[in-house]
């Protein structure tokens, strides 16, 4: 048997590798990426525009980022929202699901219904969740958005009050779930106590959210508005990511939102997505180990030459939280929770570490173009800083990629919506087959 399961094993790498000529004679984009990065166009839509670079005579060019909901900067978005010093992540999935801002009674309406709507269903937990534990909490999440399906009295319902209750219902609902999900693999894979604590109505998705994963249930103030930063700079990001086109590729087929909204959980999940904010956190701890002085500019440069040729770290060569599949000059995300990570960080034990995270931001494409000899333009993305803001309000690594599907949940259901109305065809690209016709042998005789 081990024998037979070997020649399984080897048949894997050995009877599914595609010699890379065949892309180019055929003039397939692998990744669905021209040569000079740029995206594929595979669709069209009236949700994000996301800037990084503009084309000039054919030439891809750097811009400055910019990233715009529904026509709106989100500069002006989040600036808004800082200047009233209210919590803006509600306004935004309003936003994303509708179409436009809402007004004052609106949003207090908008803000109720999602409070209203974080309940699970009657033994949900127990039966889903806590019977069920998972060691990664955005399997559980995934699986649990499958489970919701049974839960539903008309599932494969496509009106649009069933998109609109199912979506406003996950949105509301992803946060408890990503909680009881961690919670429950601490009791059972940390031998660590798990804390359980009732919801409590009126309070925006960022207290929710700190209310019910600290155990004493505090927090301040300033530490909620900088989740709901958070939640805000990730809500959407257009329809060309990973998790969004996956998202809009099986809604495409005609499957129930629970199918569709899991798929792109199940996509985020991956490291080269979602996950890479952990990615982060890893590349610091060798970072931290390894350089001695923080404020050593020649010493971290030096490191970072290390892990570009692929000699420490995790041997990838790669610096994650740098550059971008867009933006070029800036991430304006990463602008943004830069400068607001920078305020909370000054005069506590984060300060050195938000000025090595600078420091590797400024030195990393210099270091890029003396190893690789590249003229490329490199920024930083939001995770350099994303995992960094995490730890900062005390959220354990466990759900850095679970608070990104939390949020990307509203970008998700209103790509589902303009599937459902305007793409009406199933998405099917081509794969040009290059395996030989052979004659069938008799299984006596092989």
């Amino acid at each position: 048997m081990n024998s037979f399961k070997n020649t399984m094993y080897e048949a894997f790498t050995a009877n599914n590798v595609i010699s890379p000529a065949y892309f180019d004679k055929y003039g397939v984009k692998r990744g669905l990426r021209n040569p000079d990065g740029t995206g594929v166009m595979a669709g069209v839509t009236n949700i994000c525009n996301v800037h990084g670079y503009v084309v000039d005579d054919g030439e891809k060019k750097p811009a400055d980022g910019k990233l715009i909901f529904r026509g709106y900067n989100i500069r002006d978005l989040v600036g808004r929202v800082e200047a009233e010093d209210r919590f803006g992540f509600e306004e935004i999935v309003y936003l994303l699901l509708t179409g436009r801002l809402p007004t004052v009674e609106e949003l207090s309406d908008f803000s109720e219904l999602l409070s209203d709507s974080r309940a699970l269903p009657d033994d949900f937990f127990e039966d889903m969740i806590l019977k069920a534990p998972s060691r990664d909490i955005m399997n559980k999440m995934a699986r649990a958005t499958l489970a919701l399906y049974s839960y539903d009295s008309d599932p494969e319902a496509h009106t649009p009050e069933h998109e609109i209750d199912t979506a406003v219902s996950l949105i509301a609902k992803m946060p408890v779930i990503m909680i009881c999900a961690y919670e429950t693999k601490k009791r059972y894979y940390n031998d660590d106590s798990m804390f359980m604590h009732p919801l409590i109505k009126g309070q925006s998705t960022a207290e929710n959210i700190l209310s019910t994963l600290r155990p004493d249930r505090k927090f301040t103030h300033d530490e909620a508005k900088l989740l709901d930063l958070m939640l805000m700079l990730h809500a959407e990001h257009g329809g060309g990511n990973n998790s969004t086109f996956s998202c809009r590729v099986l809604t495409s087929s005609g499957t129930d939102p629970y199918s569709a909204y899991a798929a792109a959980i199940g996509s985020l999940k991956g490291s080269k997505h979602g996950g890479a904010n952990r990615k982060v956190n890893e590349m610091m701890g060798f970072i931290k180990r390894n350089v001695s002085d923080w404020e050593d500019e020649n010493e971290i440069y030096d490191y970072l030459k290390k892990l570009i040729r692929k000699e420490d770290g995790d041997k990838s060569g790669l610096i994650y939280g740098m550059g971008h599949g867009v933006y070029t000059l800036s991430d304006p995300r990463a602008v943004m929770l830069k400068k607001y990570a920078g305020k909370m960080a000054e005069c506590t034990e984060f300060e050195r570490e938000f000025r090595l995270l600078s420091s590797i931001e400024n030195l990393t494409p210099q270091a890029f173009s003396e190893i690789k000899h590249s003229d490329k333009v490199m920024c930083a993305n939001i995770d350099l800083y994303s995992g960094f803001v995490y730890r900062m309000l005390g959220i354990p690594e466990d759900l850095f990629t679970p608070m990104f599907a939390v949020s990307r949940m509203a970008g998700w259901c209103a790509h589902r919506f303009e599937e459902i109305n305007s793409g009406r065809r199933i998405i099917r690209p081509a794969y040009k087959s290059v395996a030989p016709e052979r004659p069938y042998i008799a299984l006596g005789n092989r």
